[in-house]
């Protein structure tokens, strides 16, 4: 009980201290790795589900609702998916991540089953060496920790730091994601994905 009131704690101070940082207009340093790492250096992910998304993958949430399987992740499930959320006391964002995943009794999701729209966006050799390094090229890939979002697998801090819309990075395009990693590159180069940042080029 101690240990979760700390941690409980620990977390409400980390926020408190960002929300005064922001308020004062102070610089929130730039990080987009997390702090565990695979036996390649690259992020543990998950796979996470969102409008827009198509395949098995869909399909399997679509009969845990007991909609129509279709494999097409439109309004009408992401409707479903929010009512879900709300009925286990979850956020309701309408998107398929690890908690909704597990609550759903569902296994994690397998990339070969979820089928997505590619961004055109031109990229550096660097930026595409470092996305498939850190979430094997998934927009929507979740740190193991909660920690770290999208296709760069950015902090929360960082992605609205460099301009990205909305709380979730994972919930972004691809050509935003694409967009705000091109504006951090551009600003700070490799430094802030020291573990993939060290295998460019190699």
């Amino acid at each position: 009980m101690k240990k979760v009131l700390a941690s409980f704690l620990a977390r409400r101070i980390r926020i408190a201290v960002l929300v005064l940082a922001l308020a004062c207009g102070l610089t929130i340093p730039a990080v987009a790795q997390a702090d565990t790492a695979s036996s390649t250096g690259a992020m543990t992910t998950e796979i996470v589900l969102k409008k827009g998304d198509r395949g098995k993958a869909v399909a399997a949430v679509q009969r845990k609702l007991g909609l129509r399987a279709d494999g097409n992740f439109g309004a009408a499930t992401s409707r479903a998916v929010k009512r879900f959320q709300k009925r286990k006391g979850l956020d309701a964002d309408g998107i398929v991540g690890p908690a909704t995943r597990r609550a759903m009794a569902l296994p994690a999701f397998k990339s070969s089953s979820v089928n997505r729209k590619r961004s055109s966006t031109r990229l550096p050799a660097a930026l595409r060496q470092i996305a498939e390094c850190e979430s094997g090229g998934d927009i929507t890939a979740v740190s193991s920790n909660g920690r770290y979002y999208g296709k760069y697998q950015f902090s929360k801090a960082t992605w609205k730091a460099n301009g990205g819309s909305g709380s979730n990075p994972a919930a972004a395009s691809e050509a935003e994601q694409d967009r705000v990693a091109i504006k951090l590159y551009k600003a700070e180069g490799l430094d802030p994905w020291p573990s993939c940042g060290s295998k460019v080029g190699s």
